[in-house]
């Protein structure tokens, strides 16, 4: 069976660090067909010349160097370059197993899918593996829309574009409204805008994938008195999930009314104390919510009993809470 080009987009942000092992990784692959596309969202260390560099050794890396303007803008930067049949998308601090994406064309291809997945790991700034997020299955498996939607409601499923293969035929469909532009965990946002489209999609047993969990990334706070703007983001999705499930999954809804009062406690249990006082809108909202869906919360099947004490908790008496809450994490 003749082969079809894989695009894989990596954008790339002041990672010099990190980006040649990357690099590296994607051009191990046992499946050789690949356009890499590097796509420099403006660096300001030498990650831009390290992709030029990278670029004169292997035919198959083409680089695009932009003004900076995110993640997700230099995701769709790299979707409109991409020629190959299969689009793939890696962060630029993380690497994968040779294997992966044969692992991925494999099961699009042979289960006639436009999507599969893989699983992923974390691996701390000191090399070890972090306890799992997303648990992979332990054989293929066929999932459908809404059994992926489900388990994302649940936390249990993977966002990520970076462990999935897709057709480009879903790009071609969505065009130009790709990753929301200026926002965080654009993965979520733009993975369930997908689902119907995708129908089902295949996945894999393997953790090919690794994230590396490197402090003052998007994601990850170097210090405790910042706060990631993804946990707003956050908190916006939940609200814009609770509302299409309403209309469109309507048998979803206290799974979805789990995930907002989910989001609200993971926002609470992260912004810094000095953050929670009345001059702060968006905290105002995030109580207010809790306070106003509580005894649904309380009702509700999906949520852990853990889940419900930290909503009391938090309805009661958020800012003392979060005090003890952040003694007990330094003990």
């Amino acid at each position: 069976m003749k082969e079809e080009q894989i695009s894989i987009i990596v954008p790339v942000y002041n990672v010099e660090q990190y980006l040649e092992k990357c690099v590296t990784s994607l051009q191990n692959q046992t499946y050789k067909l690949l356009q890499i596309i590097l796509v420099d969202d403006g660096s300001t260390d030498r990650s831009g010349e390290i992709c030029d560099s990278l670029a004169q050794t292997d035919s198959r890396i083409q680089v695009i160097h932009k003004e900076n303007g995110g993640s997700s803008s230099a995701r769709n930067v790299g979707i409109a370059h991409a020629t190959g049949e299969y689009l793939g998308f890696v962060d630029s601090d993380d690497y994968v197993e040779p294997t992966m994406y044969e692992e991925l064309y494999g099961a699009v291809t042979g289960f006639q899918v436009l999507c599969a997945q893989v699983g992923r790991d974390e691996i701390s700034p000191k090399g070890e593996k972090l306890p799992d997020i997303c648990i992979p299955p332990e054989c293929p498996q066929i999932l459908s829309a809404k059994t992926v939607l489900k388990e994302l409601l649940l936390h249990r499923g993977d966002c990520s574009f970076c462990t999935k293969l897709f057709h480009r035929s879903i790009f071609e469909e969505t065009k130009p409204n790709w990753f929301p532009e200026g926002a965080l965990n654009e993965d979520f946002h733009f993975l369930v805008t997908l689902l119907p489209k995708l129908e089902k999609i295949v996945s894999l047993p393997n953790q090919s994938y690794h994230v590396f969990y490197r402090l003052g990334s998007n994601s990850r706070k170097e210090s405790r008195e910042v706060f990631p703007r993804v946990f707003g983001d956050n908190v916006v999705n939940a609200d814009w999930i609770e509302e299409m499930v309403s209309h469109e999954y309507p048998a979803f809804r206290k799974i979805a009314r789990r995930f907002g009062v989910f989001q609200r406690i993971d926002y609470l249990l992260h912004i810094p104390i000095g953050q929670m006082n009345r001059e702060n809108r968006e905290y105002r909202e995030v109580v207010g919510y809790l306070r106003k869906h509580c005894l649904s919360g309380l009702l509700n099947p999906y949520l852990t009993l853990k889940n419900k004490l930290y909503m009391l908790l938090f309805v009661t008496a958020p800012k003392s809470v979060r005090k003890i809450h952040k003694r007990i994490r330094r003990l």
